[in-house]
């Protein structure tokens, strides 16, 4: 794969996948706007670390006292997660919907769901929710509060990302307003869930690289370059989202949706063979 396109999809990963308007969504359309082949699992796996490498860097201190604490260690400062030690247990539980869902249903995923008509649909249902989940939400717990109901309720969100444009952030956000989380709490709760999920995936894709023989490619400069740009910009886009989230609410995100669901409908229609 090209440099420049690798340096232009990992930005675009890097920008859209932590913020909740579908990085799937969008990978098509660059892709498709500028002709470009993103077939491959070297292509899917350099996506998938950078997002990994993202979470895991920015998120670092409190995986440590994350993981220190489900083993009964007093670890860590945060305040919120010193009050809520299973949260451990919690992200596991919660990461048990998307990996049954997505053992059963990867190969819709990757064919007859990634269709413009499902991603564009899917871009404005779930713009909707996230405006029905601000103004339901009551945004009252903070992370101390999760609890199991919460990480079963976000966890089922977080399978429905499995179908293109729904939006891992964007779904598991909403679920997490529906249960009267702060927009922050929810947002760190979500991204923390991610890790697990699309840790499975790139061990996934490796074990798929293996078997046809791909791992030397992972030592080529294009596809370090790649995952860096990617884990880069998402560090970036998760400090500035969580800074967001403090003070402003997700409308601007949920307008962006339904209009870029149209466009997507739209580049469906004008491509569906005559």
């Amino acid at each position: 794969m090209p440099l420049l396109q690798v340096i232009v999809l990992g930005v675009v990963q890097g920008l859209t996948e932590f913020l909740p308007i579908s990085s799937t969504a969008h990978l098509y359309l660059t892709s498709w706007l500028l002709g470009w082949n993103t077939e491959g699992l070297n292509f899917d796996i350099m996506l998938h670390l950078g997002t990994l490498v993202a979470v895991l860097l920015f998120f670092l201190r409190d995986w440590v006292q994350i993981i220190g604490q489900g083993f009964g260690l007093q670890v860590g400062h945060d305040i919120e997660l010193r009050h809520n030690h299973m949260m451990l247990w919690l992200l596991a539980i919660g990461t048990i919907p998307v990996a049954v869902v997505g053992f059963l249903f990867n190969k819709q995923a990757e064919t007859a769901w990634r269709a413009p008509s499902v991603m564009g649909w899917m871009l404005i249902s779930v713009g909707i929710l996230m405006w029905l989940a601000e103004k339901v939400g009551r945004k009252l717990r903070d992370l101390a509060s999760v609890n199991l109901a919460d990480s079963v309720v976000i966890g089922l969100a977080q399978a429905l990302a499995v179908v293109p444009g729904t939006s891992r952030s964007g779904i598991t956000i909403s679920a997490g307003l529906f249960r009267n989380l702060t927009r922050e709490a929810a947002a760190r709760f979500s991204f923390l869930l991610s890790a697990p999920a699309v840790g499975g995936a790139v061990a996934k894709a490796l074990w798929d690289m293996h078997k046809q023989h791909q791992l030397h490619s992972l030592a080529e400069p294009t596809f370090l370059i790649g995952v860096m740009v990617s884990g880069v910009t998402g560090c970036a886009v998760i400090a500035w989202f969580l800074h967001y989230l403090r003070s402003n609410s997700l409308r601007p995100f949920v307008i962006y949706r339904v209009v870029f669901g149209i466009i997507v409908l739209a580049l469906a229609f004008i491509r569906r063979p005559a």
